[in-house]
């Protein structure tokens, strides 16, 4: 029973992540996408300070809008920071872990996070597990440093 209100759960969050990439003005295209968490092919996030890596699933981001598979590996610690584009997050496994003027959160499988671009927080991954999820954005990823 459990197993099968994640798997919803989940299932929700994505179609929720899809929605707003929509609404956000994502270009739309005609190709199907399936991708798979365990066939992805992760490597190390270019210009991060180690700690995470990337499974690009749709387009480029480096470029643009797009779509990956994120691990944080366990204890990760961004630090506080923003990002110039907002940010959809929907856990697959372990939590990614989420902190900002109004509060702590724990986005664990099947949940999912906004972050609005601009927005000041800090994040990182379980201590134990780490954290492996969905991120998707309207724009080209950045990690800018709080002051």
């Amino acid at each position: 029973m459990r197993r099968s209100l994640l798997t919803v759960g989940l299932a929700l969050g994505l179609i929720a992540a899809w929605l707003i990439g929509r609404l956000q003005g994502q270009a739309q295209s005609d190709e199907v996408i399936f991708a798979s968490a365990s066939h992805a092919n992760f490597s190390e996030m270019p210009g991060g300070k180690g700690g995470v890596s990337t499974g690009p699933i749709w387009g480029d981001a480096n470029v643009g809008a797009h779509g990956t598979f994120t691990k944080f590996v366990p204890g990760y610690d961004a630090g506080m920071h923003t990002h110039t584009n907002d940010v959809w997050i929907v856990g697959i496994k372990g939590a990614y872990l989420y902190k900002d003027e109004t509060g702590e959160k724990r986005v664990g499988p099947g949940d999912f996070l906004r972050v609005p671009g601009g927005h000041k927080h800090w994040s990182g991954g379980d201590k134990k597990e780490g954290a492996l999820f969905y991120e998707e954005s309207s724009g080209k990823f950045d990690l800018v440093p709080a002051k």
